[in-house]
């Protein structure tokens, strides 16, 4: 039997943890140093890092990882600015030598296979470039896509709007009961 919250001196985790924990369960690599972003308020306006044009195929490319469904896509809840943020303010500068490149060649092989820019190109060819770059950095420790997949799902998940309306956020949770039927907590997933 699982120990309930008010039954033992069970530790809380902060935020930063539980989004750490969360990510390396999901086989997301993050640096601690994007961590503190996450505990971040984000501001509405910005400085930008990124250029225009690198800006507008991060939104691209976020889309393309976290298209809209029934849930808001990537850049329904800001992940293009979220990227841009942690580009400027909290990756290394291997890791921003590896984005810019990496963009570079998602553009590069965008002209090549199809003769135009990313954010010009159909769903199905923005696909076929993304996973013909994902396919060349198999078994590769860390690569661009990865990278840039990290960041993508990083900001999503941590976002406001998806936290509250998709995750179904609760800052102060009712008493914890494991092993329920997900139909008696109202068919839906929660996140603390």
């Amino acid at each position: 039997m699982i120990p309930r919250a008010e039954d033992a001196n069970v530790p809380l985790i902060s935020r930063r943890e539980a989004i750490r924990r969360a990510a390396w369960l999901a086989g997301i690599a993050l640096s601690p140093a994007w961590l503190t972003l996450v505990d971040r308020p984000r501001p509405a306006a910005q400085a930008a890092y990124l250029s225009s044009g690198q800006t507008l195929l991060t939104r691209a490319m976020a889309d393309r990882i976290l298209p809209r469904t029934n849930t808001p896509g990537a850049s329904d809840v800001g992940v293009p600015a979220f990227i841009d943020r942690l580009y400027g303010e909290f990756m290394t500068e291997a890791e921003r030598l590896m984005l810019t490149r990496g963009l570079d060649a998602v553009e590069a092989a965008s002209r090549a296979a199809h003769g135009a820019a990313f954010s010009t190109l159909t769903v199905g060819q923005q696909d076929e470039v993304l996973r013909g770059i994902a396919r060349a950095e198999e078994g590769q420790a860390q690569g661009f896509f990865r990278l840039f997949r990290s960041a993508t799902i990083l900001g999503y998940f941590s976002s406001e709007e998806v936290g509250r309306n998709v995750l179904h956020y609760d800052p102060i949770p009712g008493r914890y009961d494991a092993c329920l039927p997900i139909s008696e907590v109202g068919n839906r997933n929660w996140t603390t």
